[in-house]
């Protein structure tokens, strides 16, 4: 038999071990506090908790320390050989239940029931982290040793922006490859367009709503006329209909073989118009109309390709404004300003080779086991952006399953035997055996 074998058998007769861990994980209600904080939901801790002992009792050597309060990332490590290493990655944080009037079942359950296994957390993604552990405890239960190092990364906070995994990298946590477990539903995603949260901030001159006659009608040049006002939410109209455009051409002459035409977009998240500016960066008055705004802060979220850079993205941007601010005298002399990385948000892209060993490992065993999987670009961001953007080979692939970010979360149970027994394979083709 060969090790992929011997391997398969084991976790074939042992099913229930990635079906148990997952469970464990899904009762243990881990919600990021930053989208809700309350008694009993915040767990962070306990999950890295579960997960360290688990990788400890299969002979990892550990290591966790806190992100933040309370939220701890937890990094188990085979030693091995560098050229050959890999990091298996899942997050333990999860959104918010919503309202659970509409779950079928009890959120945080784990409960099973037509091949499904249902709970917030259960698809996206503690099934994919599990399938990482039960992979790696098959390989040892099969009494196969590894030649590559192999490491695990049980990060937290990537539902807010990736900034455990962030972290990990920050610390020097990597390795020459990376899989990141997350639902693909029978895809394997090498390639991953890149994300900014970019704020801009144009500038008005404030006044007397009363007065707006002045500003907008022709008035006689005399002495003691009052300076008119600009409003800067007028401005911002203009510049709305602007970044539309600006975002069509960037779809029509943007472009990724594996991602769907128009991915490149850039969304008007958040709004705020009114006077002065705050600490924080926002209008200090936003309540009184009879006000002539000077101030409007726009958050846009901007999508990028694979196959571009975010100094790219940035520079072209950039331009845009500085083209926008020099049709008008008045933003001609009171330039808008940019600010990127708002909220410390900054996805890199990824754009691993399809015929990279990786890829075609993952893609040849999944296909062993069924139909072969599509070779796509994820329409969103993860964690493996803040490895890709650290040099490291990245790809996704994980289960499938339903409700993420919804009512009635699940992973389908047929799935996630099936991609615990493809990591596992791959874990065997990157590390090699010795």
């Amino acid at each position: 038999m060969t090790a992929k074998d011997k391997v398969w058998d084991e976790i074939d007769g042992n099913g229930d071990r990635v079906l148990s861990l997952t469970q464990d994980m899904v009762r243990i209600p881990s919600v990021n506090p930053k989208f809700e904080r309350k008694q009993g939901i915040n767990n962070e801790t306990q999950v890295a908790q579960l997960v360290a002992d688990r990788l400890k009792a299969n002979g990892f050597e550990t290591e966790s320390w806190e992100v933040f309060p309370d939220r701890p990332n937890v990094i188990g490590t085979l030693p091995g050989n560098e050229e050959k290493s890999l990091i298996l990655c899942g997050h333990i944080d999860t959104v918010p239940v919503g309202n659970q009037a509409n779950w079928v079942v009890d959120p945080f359950g784990g409960e099973i029931k037509d091949g499904k296994l249902y709970g917030r957390g259960s698809v996206d993604m503690k099934a994919g982290l599990a399938a990482c552990i039960a992979a790696v405890e098959s390989i040892k239960a099969a009494g196969i040793t590894l030649d590559g190092r192999l490491s695990i990364h049980a990060v937290v906070d990537e539902e807010a922006g990736g900034f455990g995994a962030m972290d990990a990298v920050a610390k020097g946590h990597l390795a020459r490859n990376a899989i990141i477990a997350e639902p693909t539903w029978d895809k394997v995603i090498p390639a991953e367009g890149g994300l900014e949260w970019v704020r801009v901030t144009i500038t008005g001159r404030s006044g007397h709503a009363g007065m707006r006659y002045n500003d907008i009608f022709p008035q006689p040049i005399v002495p003691g006329r009052l300076m008119p006002a600009i409003n800067a939410i007028e401005i911002a109209t203009r510049f709305l209909a602007a970044l539309k455009e600006f975002e069509a051409s960037r779809c029509r002459t943007h472009y990724h073989p594996l991602c769907p035409p128009g991915l490149s977009t850039i969304n008007p998240g958040v709004i705020h118009g009114g006077v002065g500016l705050d600490e924080d960066g926002l209008p200090m008055i936003r309540t009184n109309p009879a006000m002539t705004p000077d101030r409007v802060v726009i958050d846009l979220d901007l999508k990028f390709l694979p196959n571009e850079t975010a100094a790219d993205v940035r520079s072209e941007f950039e331009a845009f404004v500085a083209a926008f601010d020099a049709l008008d005298p008045w933003t001609k002399d009171h330039p808008t300003q940019v600010m990127w990385e708002l909220g410390g948000l900054h996805f890199p892209p990824m754009d691993t080779p399809i015929d990279h060993p990786m890829v075609q490992s993952l893609v040849r065993h999944h296909t062993s086991l069924g139909e072969a999987p599509e070779i796509r670009g994820f329409d969103a961001v993860t964690d493996a952006a803040h490895y890709s953007g650290a040099g490291v080979d990245a790809v996704i692939y994980g289960p499938a399953g339903d409700g993420f970010h919804g009512d009635n979360e699940y992973v389908d149970v047929a799935s996630l035997h099936k991609a615990t027994k493809v990591i596992a394979a791959a874990i065997l083709d990157i590390c090699g055996t010795r």
